[in-house]
């Protein structure tokens, strides 16, 4: 099994490669949870993730033979971006195979970083059956994107600088795909303090973790649906699942509504960029999905920032949405002169801003003398969404909330 020293020696192999991220005290997080939270600021790693570690230090071991004829990989994006940079940087050939529908922005930046991209499969898993097959077809060499004991190690090396910079720890939060960056860190932690709590997080779309610890034995997902895209993985890897079990605490499940709420906030109060499966452990914490007490120090890994613009327009939109910031409702009016400045005024008297107003006097589901009207409208939480709808059923309008 991964051993402590075994973290220790990659952090020489990833040294000129990896950089040190901030370890940073948020005040705004602190006061939403009465604990005394810092941010461990992977996101600014480079390549934008966390993967960078694992891919150098299982690079970094190849023998001359295993060099000349080049590697293969899976990836969803960030493992991808991370062995292709790591491979470039020694003058090893990579071919990187990632999901068809991997965002795009993950595909362009792996190919910007040298790397071979060969598009297959619907999900990480079916992406890497290609990636073996390569593997037998040109000799090439596989690094696992999580279930390698060189990889967990270059993971792990983010646990040693999270001790060093904050030997005070209590509880590490890390978000768990197949399993290597939780496996390293909580071996790292361990290696230097026992007492410190290692929480495991996954989304609740892709919680092959928490389902096979509950079993007592790995199970296999048979899909994964997830905002959370660097960690929709059906299964956890055989060794990241022994070092789970022996060395991690707990481990809980987060919402893809609640991953977007945290990651819109986080992106509001701290300007911070995370990606889906960067946030999921700060939505842990925010959502209190495990006990902790106040003035606990606790560290949610933010682990990757590479998201997809559109996927970041559609993930902030539902954070709007969860924390009644954006309301869209639907409500029927007579079709007469003044019936949509009446409405109007309704809105400006609860002070709500109107985004978008669409009419439809077509709508064979309403009265031949009615018209249909949707509306977006900017609120100011769910409080003031409750007192609009009031106000809207007050004066008479039937209501509904289309989101």
């Amino acid at each position: 099994m991964l051993s402590f020293e075994d973290v220790l020696a990659a952090r020489d192999r990833v040294a000129e490669t990896a950089r040190h991220t901030p370890l940073d005290y948020s005040h705004t997080f602190s006061a939403m949870t009465d604990a005394d939270v810092h941010l461990k600021l992977e996101l600014f790693q480079r390549t934008g993730s966390f993967k960078i570690r694992g891919a150098t230090n299982r690079i970094a071991t190849l023998s001359p033979e295993e060099r000349e004829n080049g590697v293969v990989t899976a990836s969803a994006g960030n493992h991808a971006q991370g062995v292709a940079l790591a491979a470039t940087r020694i003058g090893v050939d990579s071919t990187i195979v990632m999901p068809e529908h991997a965002p795009i922005s993950k595909v362009k930046a792996t190919r910007s970083y040298g790397g071979r991209v060969v598009l297959h499969g619907e999900d990480y898993d079916e992406a890497a059956e290609r990636a073996h097959e390569i593997e037998r077809e040109e000799g090439r060499t596989y690094v696992h994107a999580f279930d390698d004991d060189y990889v967990m190690a270059g993971q792990g090396t983010i646990g040693l600088e999270i001790y060093e910079d904050l030997p005070s720890v209590e509880t590490v939060v890390v978000p768990i795909g197949g399993g290597g960056l939780i496996s390293g860190i909580a071996t790292a932690l361990k290696g230097k303090d026992e007492d410190i709590r290692v929480v495991g997080v996954q989304a609740e779309g892709a919680s092959s973790v928490a389902e096979s610890l509950e079993k007592g034995h790995r199970i296999e997902r048979e899909g994964v649906e997830t905002i959370a895209d660097g960690i929709a993985t059906r299964t956890v890897g055989e060794r990241t699942f022994a070092v789970i079990e022996e060395r991690v605490d707990e481990v809980v499940t987060v919402s893809d509504p609640e991953i977007a709420v945290a990651l819109t906030t986080l992106l509001e109060r701290s300007k911070t960029l995370a990606e889906g499966a960067g946030a999921v452990a700060l939505a842990a914490v925010t959502e209190e999905k495990f006990d902790y007490a106040d003035d606990e120090t606790i560290v949610p890994a933010l682990c990757g920032g590479n998201i997809d613009l559109n996927t970041l327009t559609n993930v902030v939109m539902r954070g709007l949405v969860e924390t009644g910031r954006y309301v869209k409702l639907r409500t029927v009016l007579k079709d007469r002169p003044g019936a949509l400045e009446e409405l109007v005024e309704v809105l400006s008297a609860q002070q709500t801003n109107i985004y978008g107003i669409e009419h439809d006097r077509t709508n064979r589901d309403v009265a031949m003398n009615d018209a249909e009207v949707e509306l977006d409208l900017e609120t100011r939480g769910p409080d003031h969404v409750e007192e609009l709808l009031a106000a809207l059923r007050e004066r008479g309008y039937e209501v509904e909330v289309l989101v």
